[in-house]
């Protein structure tokens, strides 16, 4: 019997299982989308060798972040050569990976494409796109507009990009639709550094803790390393497990393949001594928010 067969097995009876996570903490080349294939599949190749079942790339990944100009140059279609050679990589380990995604009517999208078995398992499109500060997203993305938790052999995953996860509706959305699995992909820039630490890393962490802790699902960060037009990204990938506890970071400012372990039986454990998701009441969040639309509307 092969290792997926008795990973589905596992996965099937919701048994005590573990799986092993990569993050790809890559240096992505701006605007250079063959590079970056180079460096996707590398990394892939090194992952599929360590034995890792679930590989995940930061945001943007296919293309670097501030493209500007460039956005529409870099944009890929779902059946472009570049993309389906990724999927096709896909084989007997997940990947995540970032990419400009151009819709059929021409749309484009800061989106995130789950690959297992050389298929397209799901796309995520980033919802909240940043226009404070350095950020400009919403002149070159268009909005997307679903929330979804998607099964996988490893159990119920949702994905969120950067902005995503700071909206406490997004990752709550995704708990209440059944997610274990909590995937970030972010492109994070450096900011805030002090004698005690990073500050932007030491929100993340708090932002990764209190979701992974409050839903009791394990939270995954993929941060991107490098520097672009003066601003560097500072990596520093983690995990947080369903207790709300940081189990291992990645290192700052250092592209590398960080590894670990998840223990999939934490998240029953973790909702058996915290049940805050079984006994959410969600009539009532559905009914109150409704009630508020209703006065918004009627408010103008």
């Amino acid at each position: 019997m092969m290792k997926n067969d008795l990973y589905q097995l596992a996965f099937a009876g919701r048994r005590h299982y573990y799986m092993k996570i990569g993050i790809a903490q890559v240096r992505s080349v701006l605007g250079r989308v063959d590079k970056n294939i180079e460096i996707h599949k590398k990394m892939i190749k090194q992952a599929r060798q360590e034995g890792v079942d679930l590989l995940i790339f930061p945001e943007l990944s296919l293309t670097g972040y501030n493209l500007l100009d460039l956005t529409f140059d870099v944009a890929r279609k779902m059946a472009d050569e570049e993309i389906q050679s990724l999927i096709a990589e896909a084989n007997g380990i997940d990947v995540v990976f970032g990419f400009v995604e151009q819709s059929p009517e021409y749309l484009l999208f800061n989106s995130a494409l789950y690959a297992s078995e050389q298929k397209v398992r799901y796309i995520h499109r980033k919802i909240y796109l940043p226009t404070y500060g350095m950020y400009d997203e919403a002149r070159y993305f268009g909005h997307g507009s679903s929330i979804r938790s998607f099964s996988t052999r490893f159990g119920q995953v949702g994905i969120l990009i950067c902005e995503d996860v700071w909206h406490m509706s997004a990752p709550y959305i995704l708990a209440q639709d059944g997610a274990e699995i909590l995937i970030v992909m972010a492109n994070s820039p450096a900011k805030g550094i002090q004698a005690e630490g990073l500050v932007t890393r030491d929100a993340w962490y708090s932002i990764m803790q209190n979701h992974a802790g409050q839903h009791g699902m394990y939270t995954l960060f993929a941060n991107r390393v490098g520097a672009e037009d003066g601003v560097a990204f500072f990596g520093g990938s983690t995990v947080a497990n369903p207790f709300g506890e940081i189990e291992k970071t990645a290192s700052l400012f250092t592209e590398e393949l960080f590894i670990t372990q998840l223990e999939m039986d934490q998240v029953r454990r973790a909702r058996f001594k915290m049940p805050l998701l079984r006994d959410e009441n969600l009539d009532l969040v559905i009914r109150e928010l409704q009630r508020i639309q209703k006065k918004r509307c009627r408010e103008g």
